[in-house]
Protein backbone atom coordinates (compact mmCIF):
# COMPACT_ATOMS: atom_id res chain seq x y z
CA UNK A 1 0.00 0.00 0.00
CA UNK A 2 2.82 2.39 0.89
CA UNK A 3 4.62 1.71 -2.40
CA UNK A 4 1.41 2.26 -4.38
CA UNK A 5 0.77 5.53 -2.62
CA UNK A 6 4.38 6.60 -3.16
CA UNK A 7 3.97 6.10 -6.91
CA UNK A 8 0.82 8.24 -6.93
CA UNK A 9 2.44 10.84 -4.70
CA UNK A 10 5.48 11.15 -6.95
CA UNK A 11 3.27 11.53 -10.03
CA UNK A 12 1.29 14.33 -8.38
CA UNK A 13 4.52 16.19 -7.57
CA UNK A 14 5.71 16.13 -11.19
CA UNK A 15 5.13 19.25 -13.35
CA UNK A 16 1.51 19.12 -14.46
CA UNK A 17 0.70 16.46 -11.90
CA UNK A 18 -1.74 18.66 -10.02
CA UNK A 19 0.31 19.81 -7.04
CA UNK A 20 1.97 23.10 -7.79
CA UNK A 21 2.80 24.08 -4.21
CA UNK A 22 4.21 22.44 -1.10
CA UNK A 23 1.00 23.26 0.76
CA UNK A 24 -1.01 21.05 -1.64
CA UNK A 25 1.17 17.97 -1.12
CA UNK A 26 1.32 18.56 2.64
CA UNK A 27 -2.47 18.79 2.91
CA UNK A 28 -2.91 15.52 1.01
CA UNK A 29 -0.16 13.82 3.01
CA UNK A 30 -1.89 14.74 6.28
CA UNK A 31 -5.21 13.32 5.08
CA UNK A 32 -3.55 10.15 3.78
CA UNK A 33 -1.91 9.70 7.16
CA UNK A 34 -5.36 9.86 8.78
CA UNK A 35 -6.71 7.36 6.24
CA UNK A 36 -3.75 5.05 6.89
CA UNK A 37 -4.49 5.05 10.62
CA UNK A 38 -8.10 4.14 9.84
CA UNK A 39 -7.00 1.23 7.64
CA UNK A 40 -4.55 -0.01 10.28
CA UNK A 41 -7.36 -0.20 12.84
CA UNK A 42 -9.40 -2.63 10.73
CA UNK A 43 -9.57 -6.33 11.62
CA UNK A 44 -8.05 -7.21 8.26
CA UNK A 45 -6.23 -4.16 6.89
CA UNK A 46 -5.92 -4.13 3.08
CA UNK A 47 -2.38 -4.61 1.85
CA UNK A 48 -2.72 -2.75 -1.45
CA UNK A 49 -5.08 -0.53 -3.42
CA UNK A 50 -6.98 -3.36 -5.20
CA UNK A 51 -8.08 -4.67 -1.78
CA UNK A 52 -9.90 -1.45 -0.91
CA UNK A 53 -13.66 -2.09 -1.05
CA UNK A 54 -16.77 0.07 -1.32
CA UNK A 55 -17.98 -1.06 2.13
CA UNK A 56 -14.64 -0.11 3.67
CA UNK A 57 -14.81 3.29 1.99
CA UNK A 58 -18.33 3.85 3.28
CA UNK A 59 -17.17 3.05 6.82
CA UNK A 60 -14.33 5.53 6.41
CA UNK A 61 -16.75 8.16 5.15
CA UNK A 62 -19.17 7.64 8.05
CA UNK A 63 -16.31 7.86 10.55
CA UNK A 64 -15.34 11.36 9.42
CA UNK A 65 -16.54 14.41 11.39
CA UNK A 66 -19.44 16.34 9.91
CA UNK A 67 -17.47 19.50 9.30
CA UNK A 68 -15.14 21.10 6.75
CA UNK A 69 -12.20 19.01 7.97
CA UNK A 70 -14.11 15.76 7.51
CA UNK A 71 -15.25 16.77 4.04
CA UNK A 72 -11.68 17.62 3.09
CA UNK A 73 -10.45 14.21 4.28
CA UNK A 74 -13.02 12.39 2.15
CA UNK A 75 -12.54 14.41 -1.02
CA UNK A 76 -8.73 14.57 -0.92
CA UNK A 77 -8.26 10.87 -0.30
CA UNK A 78 -10.79 9.97 -3.01
CA UNK A 79 -9.14 12.27 -5.54
CA UNK A 80 -5.73 10.79 -4.72
CA UNK A 81 -6.72 7.11 -4.90
CA UNK A 82 -8.75 7.47 -8.10
CA UNK A 83 -5.48 8.07 -9.97
CA UNK A 84 -4.66 4.37 -9.40
CA UNK A 85 -6.02 2.36 -12.32
CA UNK A 86 -6.59 -0.68 -10.09
CA UNK A 87 -9.44 0.93 -8.12
CA UNK A 88 -12.48 -1.33 -8.54
CA UNK A 89 -15.70 -0.16 -10.19
CA UNK A 90 -17.81 -0.47 -6.98
CA UNK A 91 -15.22 1.58 -5.10
CA UNK A 92 -15.22 4.24 -7.83
CA UNK A 93 -19.01 4.42 -7.56
CA UNK A 94 -18.80 4.80 -3.78
CA UNK A 95 -16.16 7.52 -4.09
CA UNK A 96 -18.24 9.37 -6.69
CA UNK A 97 -21.09 9.96 -4.26
CA UNK A 98 -21.48 13.65 -3.57
CA UNK A 99 -20.10 14.98 -0.29
CA UNK A 100 -22.39 17.81 0.87
CA UNK A 101 -20.82 21.20 1.38
CA UNK A 102 -20.50 22.24 5.00
CA UNK A 103 -22.32 25.46 5.72
CA UNK A 104 -19.92 28.00 7.15
CA UNK A 105 -21.09 29.81 10.27
CA UNK A 106 -18.38 32.47 10.11
CA UNK A 107 -19.79 35.99 10.14
CA UNK A 108 -18.40 39.47 9.72
CA UNK A 109 -17.36 41.49 12.75
CA UNK A 110 -19.88 43.79 14.34
CA UNK A 111 -18.74 47.46 14.16
CA UNK A 112 -17.51 47.52 17.77
CA UNK A 113 -15.67 44.20 17.31
CA UNK A 114 -14.02 45.43 14.14
CA UNK A 115 -12.89 48.60 15.90
CA UNK A 116 -11.49 46.55 18.78
CA UNK A 117 -9.42 44.31 16.49
CA UNK A 118 -8.18 47.20 14.38
CA UNK A 119 -7.27 49.31 17.42
CA UNK A 120 -5.28 46.47 18.98
CA UNK A 121 -3.33 45.97 15.74
CA UNK A 122 -2.76 49.72 15.29
CA UNK A 123 -1.47 50.08 18.84
CA UNK A 124 1.07 47.27 18.43
CA UNK A 125 2.27 48.19 14.94
CA UNK A 126 2.40 51.94 15.65
CA UNK A 127 4.77 51.35 18.58
CA UNK A 128 6.97 49.07 16.45
CA UNK A 129 7.04 51.53 13.53
CA UNK A 130 7.99 54.42 15.82
CA UNK A 131 10.77 52.37 17.45
CA UNK A 132 12.27 51.24 14.13
CA UNK A 133 11.94 54.72 12.59
CA UNK A 134 13.81 56.35 15.49
CA UNK A 135 16.63 53.82 15.37
CA UNK A 136 16.82 53.95 11.56
CA UNK A 137 17.22 57.73 11.78
CA UNK A 138 19.96 57.39 14.40
CA UNK A 139 21.75 54.86 12.16
CA UNK A 140 21.48 57.25 9.20
CA UNK A 141 23.05 60.06 11.24
CA UNK A 142 25.80 57.73 12.49
CA UNK A 143 26.64 56.67 8.96
CA UNK A 144 26.68 60.32 7.89
CA UNK A 145 29.19 61.08 10.67
CA UNK A 146 26.96 63.58 12.46
CA UNK A 147 26.85 61.70 15.77
CA UNK A 148 29.48 62.93 18.23
CA UNK A 149 32.17 60.42 19.16
CA UNK A 150 32.59 59.19 22.72
CA UNK A 151 28.85 59.44 23.37
CA UNK A 152 26.20 56.90 24.18
CA UNK A 153 24.47 57.64 20.85
CA UNK A 154 27.71 56.86 19.00
CA UNK A 155 27.96 53.45 20.67
CA UNK A 156 24.29 52.78 19.88
CA UNK A 157 25.00 53.77 16.26
CA UNK A 158 27.90 51.28 16.10
CA UNK A 159 25.64 48.55 17.49
CA UNK A 160 22.91 49.42 14.98
CA UNK A 161 25.41 49.26 12.11
CA UNK A 162 26.36 45.72 13.12
CA UNK A 163 22.68 44.85 13.58
CA UNK A 164 21.77 46.16 10.11
CA UNK A 165 24.59 44.13 8.49
CA UNK A 166 24.40 40.85 10.41
CA UNK A 167 21.06 40.72 12.19
CA UNK A 168 22.77 40.92 15.62
CA UNK A 169 24.43 43.58 17.75
CA UNK A 170 28.14 42.93 18.59
CA UNK A 171 28.38 39.81 20.79
CA UNK A 172 30.88 37.38 22.26
CA UNK A 173 30.75 33.86 23.65
CA UNK A 174 31.44 33.77 27.36
CA UNK A 175 33.28 31.14 29.35
CA UNK A 176 29.94 29.55 30.18
CA UNK A 177 29.28 29.12 26.41
CA UNK A 178 26.51 31.69 26.56
CA UNK A 179 26.46 34.33 23.83
CA UNK A 180 26.41 37.79 25.40
CA UNK A 181 26.28 41.35 24.10
CA UNK A 182 29.63 43.12 24.46
CA UNK A 183 29.54 45.03 27.71
CA UNK A 184 29.93 48.59 26.40
CA UNK A 185 27.15 48.08 23.88
CA UNK A 186 24.90 46.39 26.43
CA UNK A 187 25.24 49.42 28.70
CA UNK A 188 24.63 51.86 25.84
CA UNK A 189 21.62 49.93 24.56
CA UNK A 190 20.12 49.66 28.04
CA UNK A 191 20.12 45.87 28.18
CA UNK A 192 20.52 42.79 26.03
CA UNK A 193 16.99 41.50 25.66
CA UNK A 194 15.22 41.62 22.30
CA UNK A 195 13.60 45.00 22.84
CA UNK A 196 16.98 46.61 23.61
CA UNK A 197 18.84 44.85 20.79
CA UNK A 198 17.45 43.40 17.55
CA UNK A 199 13.93 44.82 17.88
CA UNK A 200 15.43 48.27 17.44
CA UNK A 201 15.48 47.59 13.68
CA UNK A 202 13.28 44.54 13.12
CA UNK A 203 9.65 43.61 13.69
CA UNK A 204 8.87 40.72 15.98
CA UNK A 205 6.57 37.89 14.92
CA UNK A 206 3.60 39.41 16.74
CA UNK A 207 4.28 42.91 15.37
CA UNK A 208 4.45 41.54 11.82
CA UNK A 209 1.15 39.78 12.46
CA UNK A 210 -0.34 43.07 13.63
CA UNK A 211 0.77 44.57 10.30
CA UNK A 212 -0.92 41.69 8.45
CA UNK A 213 -4.12 42.27 10.44
CA UNK A 214 -4.06 45.96 9.51
CA UNK A 215 -3.53 45.16 5.82
CA UNK A 216 -6.57 42.90 5.97
CA UNK A 217 -8.63 45.46 7.90
CA UNK A 218 -7.67 48.25 5.47
CA UNK A 219 -7.85 46.42 2.15
CA UNK A 220 -9.65 43.09 2.68
CA UNK A 221 -6.64 40.87 1.89
CA UNK A 222 -6.67 37.27 3.09
CA UNK A 223 -3.80 35.70 5.04
CA UNK A 224 -2.21 34.01 2.03
CA UNK A 225 -2.28 37.20 -0.02
CA UNK A 226 -0.61 39.14 2.79
CA UNK A 227 2.02 36.42 3.27
CA UNK A 228 2.96 36.40 -0.41
CA UNK A 229 2.67 40.14 -0.97
CA UNK A 230 5.65 41.37 -2.97
CA UNK A 231 7.37 44.62 -2.03
CA UNK A 232 5.20 47.39 -3.57
CA UNK A 233 6.94 49.67 -6.06
CA UNK A 234 6.17 53.37 -5.73
CA UNK A 235 5.89 55.94 -8.51
CA UNK A 236 5.10 59.65 -7.96
CA UNK A 237 1.74 60.84 -9.21
CA UNK A 238 1.42 63.47 -11.91
CA UNK A 239 0.02 66.13 -9.60
CA UNK A 240 1.83 68.95 -7.83
CA UNK A 241 2.19 67.00 -4.57
CA UNK A 242 4.20 64.13 -6.06
CA UNK A 243 2.56 61.69 -3.66
CA UNK A 244 3.73 58.08 -3.99
CA UNK A 245 1.40 55.66 -5.76
CA UNK A 246 1.96 52.04 -4.75
CA UNK A 247 1.15 49.28 -7.20
CA UNK A 248 0.28 46.01 -5.44
CA UNK A 249 0.27 42.84 -7.48
CA UNK A 250 -1.97 40.31 -5.73
CA UNK A 251 -1.96 36.60 -6.39
CA UNK A 252 -4.35 33.99 -5.04
CA UNK A 253 -4.41 30.28 -5.80
CA UNK A 254 -7.70 29.04 -7.21
CA UNK A 255 -9.39 25.78 -6.42
CA UNK A 256 -8.22 23.32 -9.04
CA UNK A 257 -5.97 24.64 -11.78
CA UNK A 258 -4.89 28.24 -12.15
CA UNK A 259 -4.41 31.35 -10.09
CA UNK A 260 -6.17 34.67 -9.66
CA UNK A 261 -4.17 37.83 -10.33
CA UNK A 262 -5.27 41.32 -9.43
CA UNK A 263 -3.54 44.70 -9.33
CA UNK A 264 -4.50 47.56 -7.02
CA UNK A 265 -3.06 51.06 -6.72
CA UNK A 266 -2.89 52.96 -3.42
CA UNK A 267 -1.81 56.58 -3.08
CA UNK A 268 -0.25 57.99 0.08
CA UNK A 269 -1.43 61.59 0.20
CA UNK A 270 -1.41 61.93 3.99
CA UNK A 271 -2.73 60.45 7.21
CA UNK A 272 -5.63 58.00 6.77
CA UNK A 273 -5.05 57.82 3.00
CA UNK A 274 -5.19 54.37 1.34
CA UNK A 275 -1.43 54.25 0.83
CA UNK A 276 -0.23 55.47 4.22
CA UNK A 277 -0.17 51.98 5.76
CA UNK A 278 1.91 50.75 2.79
CA UNK A 279 4.45 53.53 3.42
CA UNK A 280 4.73 52.60 7.10
CA UNK A 281 4.99 48.89 6.26
CA UNK A 282 7.88 49.60 3.88
CA UNK A 283 9.65 51.68 6.52
CA UNK A 284 9.15 49.15 9.32
CA UNK A 285 10.37 46.17 7.28
CA UNK A 286 13.19 47.85 5.32
CA UNK A 287 16.13 46.83 7.58
CA UNK A 288 14.99 43.20 7.71
CA UNK A 289 14.35 43.09 3.97
CA UNK A 290 17.85 44.38 3.26
CA UNK A 291 19.45 41.49 5.16
CA UNK A 292 17.12 38.94 3.58
CA UNK A 293 17.92 40.36 0.12
CA UNK A 294 21.63 39.69 0.75
CA UNK A 295 20.92 36.11 1.85
CA UNK A 296 18.28 35.31 -0.79
CA UNK A 297 18.28 37.84 -3.67
CA UNK A 298 15.36 36.14 -5.43
CA UNK A 299 12.99 36.59 -2.50
CA UNK A 300 10.84 39.71 -2.73
CA UNK A 301 8.32 39.83 0.13
CA UNK A 302 6.95 42.77 2.11
CA UNK A 303 6.26 41.13 5.47
CA UNK A 304 9.60 40.15 7.04
CA UNK A 305 10.34 39.77 10.75
CA UNK A 306 12.98 38.34 13.07
CA UNK A 307 12.81 35.54 15.61
CA UNK A 308 14.55 35.80 18.97
CA UNK A 309 16.21 32.39 18.77
CA UNK A 310 16.54 29.88 15.95
CA UNK A 311 13.64 27.50 16.48
CA UNK A 312 12.94 24.06 15.12
CA UNK A 313 11.19 24.44 11.78
CA UNK A 314 8.28 22.14 12.54
CA UNK A 315 6.06 23.36 9.71
CA UNK A 316 7.56 23.04 6.19
CA UNK A 317 5.08 25.60 4.87
CA UNK A 318 6.61 28.37 6.99
CA UNK A 319 9.26 30.28 5.07
CA UNK A 320 12.54 31.21 6.81
CA UNK A 321 15.75 32.92 5.79
CA UNK A 322 18.15 32.39 8.67
CA UNK A 323 16.50 33.90 11.74
CA UNK A 324 14.06 35.92 9.63
CA UNK A 325 10.48 34.76 9.10
CA UNK A 326 8.77 35.55 5.82
CA UNK A 327 5.07 36.30 5.62
CA UNK A 328 2.38 35.16 8.01
CA UNK A 329 3.23 31.81 9.53
CA UNK A 330 0.73 29.14 10.48
CA UNK A 331 -1.30 29.90 13.62
CA UNK A 332 0.35 33.35 13.89
CA UNK A 333 -2.98 35.19 13.68
CA UNK A 334 -4.49 32.99 16.42
CA UNK A 335 -1.48 33.60 18.68
CA UNK A 336 -1.67 37.34 18.05
CA UNK A 337 -5.39 37.40 18.89
CA UNK A 338 -4.80 35.58 22.19
CA UNK A 339 -1.95 37.96 23.07
CA UNK A 340 -4.26 40.90 22.31
CA UNK A 341 -7.06 39.39 24.41
CA UNK A 342 -9.30 38.71 21.39
CA UNK A 343 -11.19 35.51 20.54
CA UNK A 344 -10.43 33.31 17.53
CA UNK A 345 -8.30 34.06 14.48
CA UNK A 346 -9.15 37.42 12.89
CA UNK A 347 -7.98 37.19 9.27
CA UNK A 348 -10.95 35.43 7.65
CA UNK A 349 -13.54 37.48 9.56
CA UNK A 350 -11.69 40.70 8.74
CA UNK A 351 -11.68 39.84 5.07
CA UNK A 352 -15.40 39.12 5.10
CA UNK A 353 -16.13 42.30 7.04
CA UNK A 354 -14.19 44.54 4.67
CA UNK A 355 -15.28 42.99 1.37
CA UNK A 356 -18.94 42.42 2.27
CA UNK A 357 -19.66 45.50 4.37
CA UNK A 358 -17.02 48.13 3.63
CA UNK A 359 -15.65 47.77 0.09
CA UNK A 360 -18.77 45.91 -1.11
CA UNK A 361 -16.94 44.44 -4.08
CA UNK A 362 -14.97 41.26 -4.83
CA UNK A 363 -11.39 40.93 -3.62
CA UNK A 364 -9.28 38.21 -5.30
CA UNK A 365 -12.40 36.25 -6.26
CA UNK A 366 -15.24 36.27 -8.78
CA UNK A 367 -18.47 38.22 -8.45
CA UNK A 368 -20.40 34.96 -8.00
CA UNK A 369 -18.13 33.86 -5.13
CA UNK A 370 -18.34 37.31 -3.59
CA UNK A 371 -22.14 37.23 -3.67
CA UNK A 372 -22.70 33.62 -2.60
CA UNK A 373 -19.92 33.28 0.02
CA UNK A 374 -19.41 36.76 1.41
CA UNK A 375 -22.59 38.79 0.89
CA UNK A 376 -25.78 36.71 0.88
CA UNK A 377 -25.06 34.55 3.97
CA UNK A 378 -23.94 37.54 6.06
CA UNK A 379 -26.55 38.48 8.74
CA UNK A 380 -25.57 42.17 8.73
CA UNK A 381 -26.10 42.33 4.96
CA UNK A 382 -29.47 40.61 5.32
CA UNK A 383 -30.53 42.99 8.08
CA UNK A 384 -29.50 46.03 6.08
CA UNK A 385 -31.36 44.65 3.05
CA UNK A 386 -34.73 44.33 4.81
CA UNK A 387 -35.93 47.91 4.15
CA UNK A 388 -34.52 47.78 0.62
CA UNK A 389 -36.32 44.49 -0.06
CA UNK A 390 -39.53 45.86 1.44
CA UNK A 391 -39.34 48.90 -0.79
CA UNK A 392 -38.58 46.73 -3.80
CA UNK A 393 -41.53 44.45 -3.06
CA UNK A 394 -43.80 47.45 -2.70
CA UNK A 395 -42.62 48.81 -6.03
CA UNK A 396 -43.01 45.41 -7.68
CA UNK A 397 -46.52 45.03 -6.32
CA UNK A 398 -47.46 48.51 -7.49
CA UNK A 399 -46.04 47.71 -10.90
CA UNK A 400 -47.99 44.48 -11.00
CA UNK A 401 -51.20 46.32 -10.21
CA UNK A 402 -50.56 48.96 -12.88
CA UNK A 403 -49.45 46.72 -15.73
CA UNK A 404 -51.74 43.77 -14.93
CA UNK A 405 -50.37 40.69 -16.70
CA UNK A 406 -46.52 40.47 -16.77
CA UNK A 407 -46.20 36.75 -17.39
CA UNK A 408 -45.20 35.95 -20.96
CA UNK A 409 -47.16 33.73 -23.32
CA UNK A 410 -45.33 30.79 -24.91
CA UNK A 411 -46.23 27.96 -27.26
CA UNK A 412 -44.89 25.25 -24.95
CA UNK A 413 -43.05 24.94 -21.63
CA UNK A 414 -39.27 25.20 -21.74
CA UNK A 415 -37.36 22.09 -20.58
CA UNK A 416 -35.72 23.97 -17.69
CA UNK A 417 -38.88 25.68 -16.42
CA UNK A 418 -40.09 24.89 -12.92
CA UNK A 419 -43.80 24.22 -12.66
CA UNK A 420 -45.75 26.21 -10.07
CA UNK A 421 -49.41 25.93 -9.11
CA UNK A 422 -50.37 28.23 -11.97
CA UNK A 423 -47.57 28.73 -14.56
CA UNK A 424 -44.02 27.77 -15.51
CA UNK A 425 -41.11 29.64 -13.89
CA UNK A 426 -37.83 30.41 -15.73
CA UNK A 427 -35.85 31.87 -12.81
CA UNK A 428 -36.98 30.77 -9.36
CA UNK A 429 -33.78 32.05 -7.69
CA UNK A 430 -34.09 35.67 -8.87
CA UNK A 431 -37.60 36.83 -8.17
CA UNK A 432 -38.58 40.52 -8.22
CA UNK A 433 -40.54 39.90 -5.02
CA UNK A 434 -37.73 38.50 -2.79
CA UNK A 435 -33.98 38.85 -2.20
CA UNK A 436 -31.94 38.03 -5.30
CA UNK A 437 -30.52 34.52 -5.10
CA UNK A 438 -32.67 33.51 -2.11
CA UNK A 439 -35.50 31.84 -4.03
CA UNK A 440 -39.04 33.12 -4.58
CA UNK A 441 -41.39 33.09 -1.59
CA UNK A 442 -44.26 35.03 -3.17
CA UNK A 443 -47.83 33.74 -3.46
CA UNK A 444 -48.60 31.64 -6.54
CA UNK A 445 -51.32 34.20 -7.31
CA UNK A 446 -48.50 36.66 -8.05
CA UNK A 447 -47.01 34.41 -10.73
CA UNK A 448 -49.05 36.19 -13.38
CA UNK A 449 -47.45 39.46 -12.21
CA UNK A 450 -43.89 38.13 -12.58
CA UNK A 451 -41.75 38.57 -15.72
CA UNK A 452 -40.11 35.20 -14.98
CA UNK A 453 -43.44 33.39 -15.48
CA UNK A 454 -44.42 31.65 -18.72
CA UNK A 455 -48.01 30.72 -19.68
CA UNK A 456 -48.13 27.83 -22.13
CA UNK A 457 -51.30 26.10 -23.47
CA UNK A 458 -50.87 23.42 -20.78
CA UNK A 459 -51.41 26.09 -18.11
CA UNK A 460 -54.47 27.71 -19.69
CA UNK A 461 -57.16 25.31 -18.33
CA UNK A 462 -55.99 25.76 -14.73
CA UNK A 463 -55.82 29.56 -15.09
CA UNK A 464 -59.25 29.65 -16.71
CA UNK A 465 -60.66 27.64 -13.81
CA UNK A 466 -58.93 29.99 -11.35
CA UNK A 467 -60.55 32.95 -13.12
CA UNK A 468 -64.01 31.35 -12.86
CA UNK A 469 -63.43 30.49 -9.18
CA UNK A 470 -62.49 34.09 -8.37
CA UNK A 471 -65.66 35.26 -10.08
CA UNK A 472 -67.65 32.86 -7.93
CA UNK A 473 -66.05 34.27 -4.79
CA UNK A 474 -67.07 37.72 -5.92
CA UNK A 475 -70.70 36.70 -5.68
CA UNK A 476 -70.43 35.58 -2.04
CA UNK A 477 -67.90 37.98 -0.47
CA UNK A 478 -68.35 41.58 0.56
CA UNK A 479 -66.97 43.88 -2.18
CA UNK A 480 -64.27 45.42 0.02
CA UNK A 481 -63.00 41.97 1.12
CA UNK A 482 -62.97 40.63 -2.42
CA UNK A 483 -61.18 43.73 -3.71
CA UNK A 484 -58.51 43.46 -1.02
CA UNK A 485 -57.76 39.77 -1.56
CA UNK A 486 -58.66 38.85 -5.12
CA UNK A 487 -59.11 41.93 -7.32
CA UNK A 488 -55.53 42.14 -8.67
CA UNK A 489 -55.24 38.43 -9.46
CA UNK A 490 -58.63 38.50 -11.19
CA UNK A 491 -57.65 41.59 -13.22
CA UNK A 492 -54.51 39.89 -14.51
CA UNK A 493 -56.52 36.83 -15.53
CA UNK A 494 -59.01 39.12 -17.29
CA UNK A 495 -56.09 40.54 -19.23
CA UNK A 496 -54.93 37.02 -20.09
CA UNK A 497 -58.43 36.12 -21.28
CA UNK A 498 -58.51 39.16 -23.55
CA UNK A 499 -55.12 38.27 -25.03
CA UNK A 500 -56.05 34.64 -25.71
CA UNK A 501 -59.52 35.40 -27.05
CA UNK A 502 -62.92 33.87 -26.28
CA UNK A 503 -62.56 30.69 -28.41
CA UNK A 504 -59.26 29.69 -26.77
CA UNK A 505 -60.63 30.56 -23.32
CA UNK A 506 -63.72 28.33 -23.81
CA UNK A 507 -61.47 25.49 -24.96
CA UNK A 508 -59.37 25.94 -21.84
CA UNK A 509 -62.45 25.76 -19.60
CA UNK A 510 -63.56 22.59 -21.35
CA UNK A 511 -60.15 20.99 -20.72
CA UNK A 512 -60.07 21.55 -16.94
CA UNK A 513 -59.14 18.35 -15.11
CA UNK A 514 -59.91 17.04 -11.64
CA UNK A 515 -56.29 17.75 -10.68
CA UNK A 516 -56.68 21.38 -11.84
CA UNK A 517 -59.77 21.81 -9.66
CA UNK A 518 -58.02 20.25 -6.67
CA UNK A 519 -54.95 22.50 -6.99
CA UNK A 520 -57.01 25.69 -7.37
CA UNK A 521 -59.18 24.75 -4.40
CA UNK A 522 -56.08 24.27 -2.22
CA UNK A 523 -54.57 27.49 -3.56
CA UNK A 524 -57.62 29.60 -2.73
CA UNK A 525 -57.91 28.01 0.72
CA UNK A 526 -54.23 28.69 1.46
CA UNK A 527 -53.33 24.99 1.71
CA UNK A 528 -51.20 24.60 -1.42
CA UNK A 529 -47.47 24.26 -0.64
CA UNK A 530 -46.17 23.21 -4.08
Amino acid sequence: MQRSWAVLFAARCEPGGGWNALSASLASWRQLRTFARFLAEQDHPPTDVPELTASLWNRWRLSRPQNASGRDQITRVASFLLEDGRVTAPLKEAMAKRVPLVKKTETAYQPDEFTQVRTAAQRMFRAAHLRISENTELLRKWRAGTVAADTREHLVGEALEALARTGNVPRYQGTDSRVRVISRYRIALGGENALHTWRRLFLSRMEATALAVLLSAEHGFNATTVSKLSVPRATPDSGEGGFPIYRLELEKARRGVGRYFETRNFTDFGADSPGRLITKALQATAPAREIVADLDPDLDRLVVWRENYPRERDNPEDLWVGMFGIGLHREAASHWARKAGLPGAPMRRLRKTVNALHRREPGQNSQDTHDSVYVLPEPQVQEAAIPVIAEGISEALDHARNTVLRARLSDEPAPDDLETATVGCTDYRNSPFTLVGAGCRASFLLCTACPNARVAPVHQPRLAHLHRSLQSLRDVLAPDLWDADWHDAHARLEDLKDRLGEPVWHQALAAVTTEDRKIIEHLLNGHYDG
